[in-house]
């Protein structure tokens, strides 16, 4: 686990660190993801990366009914337009570089009209541990943008539309 995932886990008292968009090719299942730079990875390459092949998906408690073919198609323009951008270590709210969660609510919000995940500030996380304290000096120095706006990984987790779905390894 990287010293960012594990300061994620630390500052959003959650288990979770990343989050991604799955998607659907024919048989073939995708994610569209914050890496350095935003990429589109096979499903089952992800999966590899996590802790002991740890996952959860969730999806939209009324995706049957907004998730029509014409909205698919938005979300997924939006998520290519983020591919190939730099990942935003520092966590910007801008579209010049973006992080996991970002992506996720971005494409949710332009594509499907929907916030996915409450935003909240930087300063709503806990900042106190000291590895946290250590991920932020070296991001910031000595000026941590404690008003910028931001979502985690956990955010859009509990997130009241979605829900959490069974799958089948393909």
């Amino acid at each position: 686990m990287s010293g960012q995932s594990k300061a994620v886990q630390l500052a959003t008292h959650s288990k979770y660190s990343h989050c991604c968009i799955v998607v659907l090719d024919g048989s073939k299942a995708y994610v569209v993801e914050a890496v350095q730079p935003v990429s589109i990875t096979p499903l089952a390459r992800w999966i590899s990366h996590g802790d002991d092949g740890h996952y959860v998906v969730k999806r939209l408690v009324n995706a049957d009914s907004v998730l029509t073919p014409e909205t698919l198609e938005r979300m997924k323009a939006v998520g290519e337009d983020f591919i190939g951008k730099k990942y935003d270590r520092t966590f910007e709210w801008s579209d010049d570089k973006i992080y996991c969660s970002e992506l996720v609510w971005k494409i949710y919000k332009r594509g499907a009209g929907i916030e996915v995940g409450k935003l909240g500030r930087l300063r709503d996380f806990d900042l106190t541990h000291e590895e946290v304290k250590k991920v932020m000096k070296d991001r910031y120095g000595d000026d941590i943008p404690l008003n910028d706006v931001v979502i985690s990984p956990v955010d859009i987790y509990n997130s009241d539309l979605l829900k959490q779905v069974d799958v089948e390894h393909r």
